[in-house]
């Protein structure tokens, strides 16, 4: 059965004057929210899903020069289109841009809602197997009183029968397409595409909404978002530490740190036998929870023999970022009589630096010996010692 072609239009062409209020200096799809414009969030989200084919953005003509400042780059990111005098114009206009494309379905996103989770997105495409539009929503918990006037109270609504829409709403693409066409012919605005659809005549059917994915209206909301942010998104450290030992054999150079210093001797093992970065990899393994360098470059596979250890170091690392997660430091001692690892050092942390993706402050390498004790102060091999700290979004 042929997977279902979906794409998305984030509806970003309002001038969000409520938002700014306050002398804001730009649109509120254009403010940070911890660092991150409230666009590129929305956008992101979307990307975040597999089922994702296109994404659209639809902005405002005077915007054009901000949204190329985002400097987003995704192979289904569509170049964005020009927004209408309204939200439902603006809407038509990305439906038209994605006809040629002829998805099946089509999710409709404001770009002020930045916090849909790959499950709420999800769940909006799940229930067009069976309904032609879909929208999520929550149940109003307050009591909802009617005034033709904004004073006077003329009735006290069933709050059982009320719920609160939020976007992403999808639709089967042809059928809203065809509404939306037809509602431009009349006088009438729409608040929102589910209203369109139901006029239309069409089944649309409602799955449980998510608190947190908020409409940023108005300034406060902004303050809001930020406790989001650092409420469900927050980081906590922890720590991993490495241990490694290779002995010598015949050879004239040892690979540590990624550098290859000569020697009268080299060290031994299935790869190059970095002692440095072996310990290393092992330290922020154990960070995450992921066992160790042998787990996943078992010794007994071939294609490792004589591998650069940067490899298992880049892993890692990945592993780290693939979680959300960024390294904060690394420490590495190395324990030897000899090579001198001293005038070395500042070519390890580069490695180690540019392997990771992180700066080389946040590197420390130490050697010492043993004093002539053991088996490093016999010269018989090489000891390192390495600790990791990471930041990684906090767990249950």
């Amino acid at each position: 059965m042929r997977q279902k072609s979906i794409a998305v239009i984030i509806v970003a062409a309002g001038q969000g004057e409520r938002a700014s209020a306050g002398g804001a200096p730009d649109p509120k799809q254009y403010r940070n929210v911890a660092g991150v414009p409230v666009l590129q969030r929305t956008i992101q989200a979307f990307l975040d899903h597999p089922a994702i084919g296109q994404i659209l953005p639809v902005v405002h003509a005077g915007h054009a020069e901000r949204y190329a400042a985002l400097g987003l780059s995704d192979n289904r990111l569509l170049a964005p289109v020009l927004g209408g005098g309204t939200r439902q114009a603006s809407v038509l206009e990305g439906i038209k841009a994605l006809a040629p494309l002829r998805p099946d379905l089509v999710l409709i996103q404001d770009a002020a809602r930045p916090f849909a989770t790959t499950d709420l997105i999800g769940d909006v495409i799940a229930v067009l197997d069976q309904y032609d539009g879909a929208l999520p929503a929550l149940g109003v918990t307050d009591t909802i009183k009617r005034s033709l006037d904004g004073r006077l109270v003329v009735a006290t609504e069933d709050r059982n029968q009320l719920h609160a829409a939020q976007t992403p709403q999808g639709f089967r693409f042809g059928q809203i397409f065809s509404a939306h066409m037809r509602a431009s012919t009349i006088r009438r605005q729409f608040t929102d595409d589910a209203e369109i659809a139901e006029w239309a005549g069409l089944k649309v059917a409602m799955v449980m909404g998510d608190p947190n994915n908020i409409k940023i209206t108005h300034p406060q909301d902004f303050e809001r978002a930020e406790r989001i942010v650092s409420g469900d998104f927050a980081m906590e450290t922890r720590v991993g530490t490495g241990f490694d030992v290779h002995p010598f054999e015949a050879g004239d150079a040892v690979w540590l740190g990624g550098v290859r210093i000569p020697y009268r001797a080299k060290l031994k093992g299935h790869s190059d036998a970095d002692v440095a970065l072996h310990a290393l990899t092992d330290a922020i393994l154990g960070a995450i929870g992921e066992g160790d360098i042998g787990v996943h470059f078992p010794p007994a596979d071939m294609q490792w023999k004589g591998a650069a250890s940067t490899i298992f170091l880049k892993h890692a690392g990945d592993l780290v970022t693939g979680l959300g997660g960024r390294i904060v430091n690394l420490d590495v001692t190395i324990v030897c009589e000899g090579p001198r690892i001293a005038q070395h050092v500042p070519a390890m942390q580069a490695v180690i630096a540019e392997t990771l993706g992180i700066a080389t402050n946040r590197i420390a390498i130490k050697a010492t010996t043993s004093e002539k004790l053991g088996f490093t102060g016999r010269e018989e091999g090489i000891v390192a010692m390495a600790s990791a700290s990471v930041e990684v979004p906090r767990g249950d």
